[in-house]
Order: C-alpha cells, then sequence, then structure tokens
C-alpha cells in the first residue's frame, strides 16, 4: 500500500529528479511540531514508502527538505538551505503528493495526485 503522503523533487535547473535529499515529515500538536517520518529522495527524486498507515491523521503537516548538501555536491551555492512546506490534511482517507520543484535560487510547490 502506498504511504499517504508522498513526495517527490525535481531539480528544474538540470531538468532531472533530485536524488538523495533528506526530507522530514512533521505532524502538528498543541506542543508544536512532531517528527513522524525521515528519509532520502530516491534515484527517481520521489519518496514513496516513509509512514504507516496508522499515522494518518487530520492536521497540519510540515515536510522539510535539506537542500543545501545536494546543490553542494552539484558545486553550486545554494540560496534556500532548506525548503519548509506546511500543508493540512483534511480528509484522511485521500492520498497527498507534496512535489517540490528546486533550484538554487528558487522552488515551487503544489498539491500533486
Amino acid at each position: 500500500m502506498r504511504s499517504p503522503i508522498t513526495t517527490h523533487v525535481l531539480d528544474t535547473n538540470l531538468g532531472k529528479p533530485a536524488a538523495d535529499i533528506a526530507v522530514t515529515l512533521y505532524r502538528k500538536s498543541d506542543e508544536g511540531f512532531s517528527q513522524i517520518a525521515q528519509g532520502k529522495t530516491n534515484e527517481d527524486g520521489r519518496i514513496m514508502e516513509w509512514m504507516d498507515e496508522t499515522e494518518r491523521k487530520a492536521g497540519v503537516y510540515r515536510i522539510e527538505f535539506a537542500t543545501d548538501p545536494y546543490f553542494e555536491k552539484l558545486g553550486q551555492t545554494c540560496f534556500y538551505p532548506s525548503v519548509t512546506i506546511d500543508f493540512t490534511i483534511v480528509a484522511t482517507d485521500e492520498h497527498y503528493h507534496v512535489p517540490l520543484l528546486v533550484s538554487a535560487y528558487g522552488f515551487s510547490t503544489y498539491r500533486g495526485s
């Protein structure tokens, strides 16, 4: 079964997937954000399996991408050492795909399918 939350990172400067980016997933509670999953993007720039189905709850989530080490490996200076995306899960039976389009000096995201 596919994880209820997945991500995909594309390097828009190179026009290809961004592999080996460390990504951390958090869920917000009354005490703040707590880490619930961690992983690295595969050769296709994806994380498809990183949280247990039982962890799915409605609420606010945060994905943090460690972009600086990725660009360092490419010999590039990165303006954004990390990218953080907060999003809300309302329908717990739906799949949430959060792609990141990134370059050393910009990023964009959207809710994917």
